[in-house]
């Protein structure tokens, strides 16, 4: 049961609730938003998200509150995440199959990982390298298969994978608000969003949509981009940007699989070998376990956090139980245990 407590168990199983709430939620936007315009799909589920967000936010002594300094980040992540993403994959629902598209947003991951490698220098190791090339093995056999499909599968597997790209910038973005109030970074991004999309909705003169499909796509939003979102972020508080985004690649199997089971046919040798090499590249970030003797510098920020932990030895009067959130200061440390890529261990190696 030792595998149970590597460091990298509490955010991957955080990362795989995300991933099912978001894997589900994909073939169901393809049936709710049928009819509807790209901007105004998008719209309505960021309006879902920010429903729960507001629901999720935390008293400011249990997380740390989004500062405006956070806004110029936020707004990025709103445009890419909130507006380009969801655009990309509606669009692409609608000229592709559900299987397909469901399984071409694994290379959310590897976008992620090649990201948080670049920008934040996040270890990368040769398990970590081959599943990413696994991952894109999958994605251009994926990308063959629906080009011998037809012109019209493959511009919507492309509008798809615009999509992911659009995600994993995002992903990479938040790594920084990982920190902050995940239920605050889900609401001020969903409303950013959503504000964006409905104004293109609009200019494009969108169909307003019935009221069943607008109450399923915000019911869709609330689970699959909000409530995912926030399990995504305590993810990467937990282990790291790279780490994160490829268990989240189980998304697009169990989106697939949903896909099949709600009628989709269009399942084919090469989507199937495409979606093999994915889930193989995924699998192999599960068992991680990255231990040496590392240092940790003088640091001094604002988190929620607990005191049984290793990394938590300052003193409250009274001592609070469970996590918390204030300043705090951590000072020069040396000791070797299991680590990831979290906010307390970003050497470099």
């Amino acid at each position: 049961m030792r595998f149970f407590h590597l460091p990298a168990m509490r955010g991957g199983l955080l990362a795989l609730l995300a991933a099912v709430l978001f894997g589900i939620s994909t073939p169901l936007v393809q049936l709710a938003g049928a009819g509807l315009g790209a901007f105004t799909t998008a719209a309505l589920l960021y309006a879902g998200a920010a429903l729960m967000g507001a629901w999720l936010r935390q008293p400011v002594e249990r997380e740390a509150a989004l500062r405006r300094a956070d806004l110029k980040r936020l707004s990025w992540m709103a445009l890419f995440g909130a507006v380009v993403g969801p655009v990309g994959l509606a669009w692409g629902l609608q000229h592709t199959s559900g299987t397909s598209a469901s399984l071409m947003l694994a290379l959310e991951a590897l976008c992620t990982a090649v990201l948080a490698r670049m920008l934040y220098r996040e270890v990368m190791d040769r398990r970590v390298w081959t599943a990413m090339l696994l991952l894109l093995a999958g994605g251009m056999v994926l990308v063959v298969d629906r080009g011998l499909n037809g012109g019209a599968q493959l511009l919507g597997l492309l509008a798809v994978l615009a999509a992911t790209l659009a995600w994993g910038i995002d992903n990479t973005l938040s790594r920084t608000l990982a920190e902050r109030d995940p239920g605050q970074v889900v609401l001020g991004k969903s409303l950013l969003g959503v504000g964006a999309t409905v104004l293109l909705a609009v200019a494009a003169g969108e169909p307003r949509p019935e009221w069943s499909a607008a109450l399923a796509l915000l019911a869709i939003g609330a689970s699959g981009y909000g409530l995912s979102l926030r399990l995504y972020l305590l993810a990467q508080r937990a282990f790291g940007a790279a780490r994160t985004g490829s268990v989240f690649a189980f998304a697009p199997f169990i989106g697939a699989l949903i896909a099949i089971a709600l009628g989709d046919r269009s399942l084919s040798w090469g989507m199937a070998t495409g979606g093999l090499l994915m889930l193989a590249g995924v699998a192999l970030h599960l068992a991680e376990s990255h231990g040496h003797a590392h240092d940790h510098e003088w640091l001094d920020h604002e988190h929620a956090h607990r005191h049984d932990d290793g990394h938590h030895d300052h003193v409250h009067e009274p001592m609070p139980l469970g996590e918390h959130s204030h300043p705090h200061q951590h000072t020069p440390l040396r000791h070797t245990h299991p680590h990831v890529p979290d906010v307390h261990h970003a050497h470099p190696h």
